[in-house]
């Protein structure tokens, strides 16, 4: 018996025996033991070992969470910043200016003339003046400080930076200059209440740096009186420089330089005079005791004043640009480093801990797990574009395979099964953490399969019998 095969016009032009479509079928069967095997995931034994099946659920995924796991900690130059550790220190400030020498004059060369009566109101926080905050103690204001309000240097105190703010560990910097002390305690009470730590504390001020008078000339020790909380006199000032030292009073004068005005009240007139010994100093007052009644030689020393001020200002400047260079400087070094070690990463040559994405996956390949933190299994799924494939995935066959860690069980494979069909079980993929060498494996649909299998028989259907008559 035979086949005839026909052209479009009907002749015949061959002859094929029907025992060849045996021997075409025979030939199908056998090429069917190279046909794609698809992988699965399968419970059992096997040469490899033991697998054992576990679904995800609730329960499972604390199990599965329990296995140790430490991830790879970033390098400590991802947590320094360019200005810890930077110190700077006033410059320039040197010795008060010696006071003019004495010269022999008289009474009627002195006049009267005081500055007008101030009132500087309540004392407010300045630069450089230290704060000491306490809680209730036996021990004083200085005692037994806790935790947060610990003493952050010898002075069991935190100094006003100049910026204007104090660095409180765990509350971070609070801005305090030109606020009195009430002013200070409340904004502080409202800082400590939003980082959840106990408000109970006191503040006080243990060093008056920011505001002063200098006091100089005749006196028994010329230097620099500060102005604290109670208002600074100008008999006070004197008194604390040791007193007025002159041998004649009637020619001596006390003379107090303000904002550019220089006033002169004679010794004599000071002391018959309540009202002149409580005039009130105010910060950057400077008070000269002066032997003479030369204005002349009073100005050149007010002059030094304002040269050494200047020169102090000059130094802060300076000291904030050499800031600015060393923070730069410290800037670029750990940019630096931090782009080496990105750099090595992209050219893989950091340990870094992978997960490996296989099976039907939108895109296969590893999974680099988080610095510092853990990954989960939802992240690998959706952070790469690795989730299901839509077309060929089975998205109730998402399979977690984690080797066994003791040695006892050498071989043993645990696959954790999750079905995603029902969404909501995707909140167990945000819950399922992952572990290096983790292998996630998608199984493909009833579907794919048998169209991968067809699309290789179909092929052999039409080949073998035309490749058996050619032959």
């Amino acid at each position: 018996m035979t086949v005839k095969f026909l052209t479009r016009g009907g002749r015949i032009v061959r002859h094929i025996p029907l025992f060849l479509s045996a021997l075409a079928l025979t030939g199908l069967i056998t090429g069917c033991s190279t046909i794609y095997r698809s992988p699965s995931v399968t419970a059992g034994v096997s040469d490899a070992g033991k697998v054992r099946v576990v679904p995800v659920t609730p329960e499972t995924v604390l199990v599965a969470n329990r296995s140790p796991y430490a991830p790879k900690t970033l390098p400590s130059v991802f947590g320094l910043s360019a200005g810890s550790g930077s110190s700077t220190s006033l410059r320039g400030t040197g010795p008060l200016p010696e006071a003019p020498s004495t010269q022999d004059g008289s009474r009627a060369g002195l006049q009267l003339d005081p500055p007008p009566q101030v009132n500087p109101g309540p004392y407010t926080i300045g630069i450089g003046d230290v704060l000491v905050l306490s809680t209730p103690s036996t021990q004083g204001t200085a005692g037994e400080l806790s935790g947060l309000l610990a003493a952050q240097n010898s002075r069991n105190g935190y100094t006003v930076q100049d910026d204007g703010s104090i660095n409180i560990p765990d509350v971070g910097r609070v801005r305090l200059v030109d606020l009195t002390v009430d002013e200070a305690e409340a904004l502080l009470f409202q800082r400590l209440v939003e980082n959840q730590i106990d408000p109970t504390f006191s503040l006080e001020i243990a060093e008056f740096n920011s505001r002063r008078v200098s006091v100089g000339g005749a006196v028994g020790q010329p230097g620099v009186q500060p102005i604290t909380l109670t208002q600074l006199t100008l008999g006070e000032a004197l008194s604390a420089a040791g007193s007025v030292s002159v041998s004649d009073i009637d020619n001596s004068s006390v003379r107090l330089y303000r904002d550019g005005q220089v006033y002169q009240i004679p010794l004599e007139d000071l002391y018959s005079r309540t009202e002149l010994q409580n005039l009130n100093l105010i910060a950057n007052d400077s008070v000269f005791v002066d032997t003479d009644y030369d204005l002349d030689r009073a100005e050149r020393y007010f002059a030094q004043q304002i040269q050494l001020r200047d020169t102090v200002l000059e130094g802060r400047q300076t000291a904030l640009q050499e800031l600015n260079t060393a923070v730069n400087l410290r800037r670029d070094d750990l940019n630096e480093r931090r782009d080496n070690f990105l750099q090595s990463i992209e050219l893989d040559a950091v340990d870094r801990d992978y997960v490996y994405l296989s099976g039907e996956v939108r895109t296969q390949g590893r999974y680099p797990l988080p610095f510092n933190h853990k990954a989960t299994l939802a992240d690998a799924l959706f952070d790469t574009g690795g989730g299901v494939a839509k077309e060929t995935g089975d998205a109730s066959e998402v399979y977690v395979l984690r080797a066994a860690q003791d040695p006892r069980e050498l071989g043993a494979v645990t696959a954790w099964h999750l079905d995603t069909k029902n969404a909501a079980h995707l909140t167990l993929a945000a819950q399922f953490e992952l572990r290096s060498n983790d292998i996630i494996f998608i199984a493909e649909n009833p579907v794919t399969k048998w169209g991968r299998t067809v699309s290789q028989i179909v092929p052999s259907l039409i080949t073998t019998p035309i490749n058996a008559a050619v032959n």
